[in-house]
């Protein structure tokens, strides 16, 4: 089918990579594994929000916005792909930023993704985790109107129907590119937040009856709530397409929520060593909150066996390393430095 008829814009800088991952399938001792690159879309160090932004953006300019107000947690990474995006097109920026750890070190208020946001420039506005954050900016939006700008406003993870249409074109994406490598995957994992992108990615696949199973590892919402928000938002992008919801059956979202810890933000050992170990692998870096929770999940699932040697199973690297200075205090091994 054609998404062509939506407004989007060009932020993606192309085809993001579908890699094979020979050194940690042999380390694993399990399926082959296969991780789409979603952190090399280009914009301000990459991640999957990027996708959502190119129909969010267009959107918002078609609708004539100055300004464009979004929301997220101290290093949202979606909040610094939407300051850049806005910058590329001219649009002015205000960004809510929910201070949902409190324990967290000097590292996590001033540096990774806060400090590019502040880099990138942009207004921002701190509230204490908890609060309604939707009515912050609606109440934004309605101070900008008085002051005679149009805002636009765009929910955290750029997750409705307009953004899961970023999601919809990337299993487009992917099942070309597994048609053409004449791949099968048993699973398509990974870190399932917002639900923007598990959303997209569902009704993508049942658009074009690929079948292609989908696992999303919960880094926030436990499993009856996660799934429950996924196929919601899944249902009404597939009815955004003009297409009959009733072609995803509820049983299609899978969302395992075991791996959350403590809670979102919140670093786990099993989140340190995933990220440790593809980095000691393959060389990829993954991020603390989100990509690096999935892949503890999907390592897990492994050791468990619940893949097989004879799977294969693609990982969605959804971006974020921008992240990690935030979370030195979890994987330096040295306090400083001494030449």
């Amino acid at each position: 089918m054609l998404i062509s008829h939506f407004p989007r814009v060009q932020l993606l800088h192309g085809v993001t990579p579908l890699e094979f991952l020979p050194n940690l399938t042999r380390q694993l001792n399990g399926p082959k594994i296969y991780i789409k690159r979603d952190d090399a879309t280009g914009l301000a160090t990459g991640g999957n929000k990027t996708r959502k932004l190119e129909f969010l953006i267009a959107d918002a300019l078609a609708q004539g916005a100055q300004h464009v107000i979004t929301q997220g947690a101290t290093q949202s990474n979606h909040v610094r792909q939407t300051i850049a995006a806005a910058n590329k097109f001219g649009l002015k920026s205000t960004v809510i930023l929910e201070q949902r750890v409190n324990d967290g070190s000097v590292d996590y208020y001033q540096n990774g993704n806060i400090l590019l946001d502040e880099i990138l420039g942009t207004h921002i506005e701190l509230v204490p985790g908890g609060s309604d954050i939707n009515a912050a900016l609606q109440a934004k939006a309605e101070q900008l109107a008085a002051q005679g700008e149009q805002a636009y406003i765009i929910p955290g993870g750029g997750s409705n129907v307009i953004g899961a249409l970023g999601y919809v074109a990337c299993a487009f994406e992917l099942i070309t590119q597994l048609n053409t490598l004449q791949l099968q995957p048993s699973a398509l994992v990974h870190a399932t937040g917002s639900s923007g992108t598990q959303a997209g990615l569902l009704a993508g696949i049942a658009a074009t009856h690929s079948n292609l199973p989908v696992l999303g590892i919960s880094v926030r919402a436990e499993k009856t709530k996660q799934e429950h928000n996924v196929y919601q938002l899944a249902q009404q992008t597939l009815t955004h397409l003009g297409l009959d919801p009733a072609i995803l059956p509820a049983e299609k979202v899978q969302a395992n929520s075991d791996y959350v810890g403590e809670g979102y933000g919140i670093a786990t050992a099993g989140m340190i060593e995933a990220v440790q170990l593809l980095a000691r692998t393959e060389g990829i870096l993954l991020d603390p909150v989100y990509s690096g929770k999935g892949f503890a999940g999907l390592v897990d699932l492994i050791r468990q066996g619940y893949f097989t040697a004879d799977d294969e199973v693609v990982f969605l690297h959804t971006g974020g390393a921008a992240a990690l200075s935030a979370y030195r205090d979890d994987f330096s091994t040295h306090a400083a430095y001494k030449l």
